[in-house]
């Protein structure tokens, strides 16, 4: 597992918006796995920015969802389609005809997670798939004690977890979906390459677990070190509770042929 430790969110989001950009240079067509969130806002930024500048194309690139709200229609506001086609697609450049993801509005919601996985695999497997995660160590709506092995399927939202997202809702729990749609962790490991971004103290416990932490499925995002290809990008803050952040930062810095990630 590739940990690197980066000065702030805005220099992750730089870091992995040029290895993003380099795959697309190499591979025009790629799927790039997305998620919605705070989190990576300076990623998708970032690569805006080059996009606009003219350092990379993204006209043949091709946007999967990694979840979505079940029972909430497409054209919803706050579903993450809605949200992923305002922050990512339409700036850069890519239109609907080159999104996949989940119909959370289909009425057998089971056939539409095999659907869904089935139609991942015929597009040729995500490229790159890009990552947040929570407190709790959970990455998609993959929350402790998932199996490694789970597929697409829908999950139950902890009342946690809808209090978080009532913000989005006008701050009302009751508009806020109880089930979600999910890719799961052992859709997630298919994707050639991982890249999970982390920021801030509160992720620092989590982050832990992740790296230096057994594989164990109370920390669902663990399974990370079980794919040939995974990265972490952390800031000071998620990497304080790291016992080999010395050694993170050494191995970066002394590797300069890296480009990106």
């Amino acid at each position: 597992m590739e940990v690197v430790i980066v000065p702030d969110a805005k220099s992750g989001g730089e870091l992995i918006a040029e290895a993003m950009a380099q795959l697309l240079r190499r591979k025009p067509e790629a799927l790039l796995g997305v998620a919605t969130g705070s989190t990576p806002l300076p990623i998708y930024q970032a690569l805006t920015a080059k996009v606009r500048s003219g350092a990379v194309d993204t006209s043949r690139a091709r946007i999967a969802q990694l979840d979505e709200y079940v029972g909430l229609p497409a054209e919803h506001p706050e579903s993450y389609r809605s949200v992923l086609r305002r922050e990512v697609l339409e700036p850069l450049g890519i239109g609907m005809d080159a999104f996949m993801g989940p119909d959370g509005t289909a009425e057998d919601v089971q056939a539409a997670c095999e659907a869904y996985d089935a139609a991942l695999a015929g597009a040729g497997g995500v490229d790159l798939q890009l990552l947040g995660i929570g407190t709790d160590g959970h990455i998609g709506f993959n929350e402790p004690c998932s199996s490694l092995a789970s597929r697409t399927r829908i999950k139950t939202l902890t009342e946690q977890t809808r209090v978080d997202n009532a913000r989005f809702f006008d701050g009302d729990i009751s508009q806020v979906p109880h089930h979600v749609i999910t890719q799961g962790i052992g859709t997630i490991l298919e994707a050639r390459h991982l890249v999970l971004l982390a920021t801030g103290l509160g992720k620092a416990d989590a982050v832990a677990a992740t790296v230096e932490g057994p594989v164990a499925a109370v920390c669902p995002a663990s399974a990370l070190q079980l794919h040939p290809h995974a990265t972490v990008v952390v800031d000071e803050g998620a990497a304080s509770k790291l016992k080999l952040a010395d050694y993170f930062r050494h191995t970066y810095v002394n590797k300069p042929e890296w480009q990106g990630i």
